[in-house]
């Protein structure tokens, strides 16, 4: 198959991350230290003084801006997070009874899922009782994500909103897909990002748990752009603990390779 990058971001260096697979890649994002063998966002064209605003977006928008051009248009790019990985396969159940570690079941380039798909989105939330305009007002007490829908061209507005009104939310920003649609994604949702950090700014929104509305904006507009394509897939996710996440392990050990290791997994939701 074509070349697979997947951008993990974080915004503190975590030893977890020199432990991936080398198609899973560390991105540092946001103003701390990382290390030299690293990408850091800090470099070349980037936005990292909206991190605290965009989250993983002054991520995405860094590798569109400096690395895609090392890719095919047909070539694979995807995010995760320094928590939050790509499982092999759609799982309906936590894996309680496996023998097997996380290490194994984390996504793979030899997938057969990439050859009959263009996107690849993670296993989604579906409210039972609410749409996502409702879910969106009731945990940031704002109507900012109907406000946002003004700042989209009438076709796209559309589309979006009719998402928004459905229940189904493929969530946390992540997402793997061709090189031609990341590029064509980044050239509509960074101009309205722009326009909602505005106007969330310019009516003081940005505060306390809402410093980061533009992320969680962008969060429902890579649900709503991405599940247009016919050809998607959905995939599981690991979120990981502290135990994973330990510096100290992993100075011993590499916990994802541990036996056992993916018995409480993958991350499952019921809403």
């Amino acid at each position: 198959m074509n070349k697979l990058k997947i951008y993990c971001t974080s915004v503190i260096h975590r030893k977890i991350l020199d432990k991936l697979p080398e198609y899973l890649i560390p991105l540092g994002v946001g103003k701390g230290k990382f290390p030299k063998h690293w990408l850091n966002e800090q470099s070349g064209d980037n936005i990292v003084h909206l991190n605290k605003f965009y989250g993983e977006h002054t991520g995405i928008y860094w590798v569109w801006k400096n690395k895609i051009k090392e890719l095919d248009k047909n070539d694979w790019v995807g995010f995760c997070h320094y928590r939050k990985f790509w499982l092999n396969e759609q799982f309906i159940k936590k894996q309680k009874f496996s023998f097997n570690n996380l290490y194994a079941n984390l996504l793979r380039h030899d997938n057969n899922i990439f050859f009959n798909n263009d996107v690849l989105l993670v296993q989604p939330i579906v409210y039972s009782n609410k749409n996502l305009f409702q879910d969106f007002k009731d945990t940031h007490k704002s109507d900012v994500l109907e406000k946002s829908l003004s700042f989209l061209e009438e076709n796209k507005k559309k589309s979006f909103e009719a998402h928004l009104n459905a229940n189904t939310l493929y969530g946390l920003n992540m997402f793997v897909t061709k090189v031609k649609h990341f590029e064509n994604y980044c050239e509509n949702v960074f101009p309205w990002l722009e326009k909602c950090y505005n106007y969330c700014e310019e009516n003081d929104l940005l505060k306390n748990y809402n410093i980061r509305l533009p992320s969680f904006l962008s969060e429902r507009f890579v649900s709503s752009w991405f599940s247009q394509f016919d050809k998607k897939k959905t995939l599981s996710y690991v979120r990981l603990g502290n135990f994973f996440l330990s510096d100290k392990i992993n100075s011993i050990i590499n916990p994802l390779k541990l036996p056992f290791s993916m018995h409480m997994y993958p991350t499952l939701h019921r809403y």
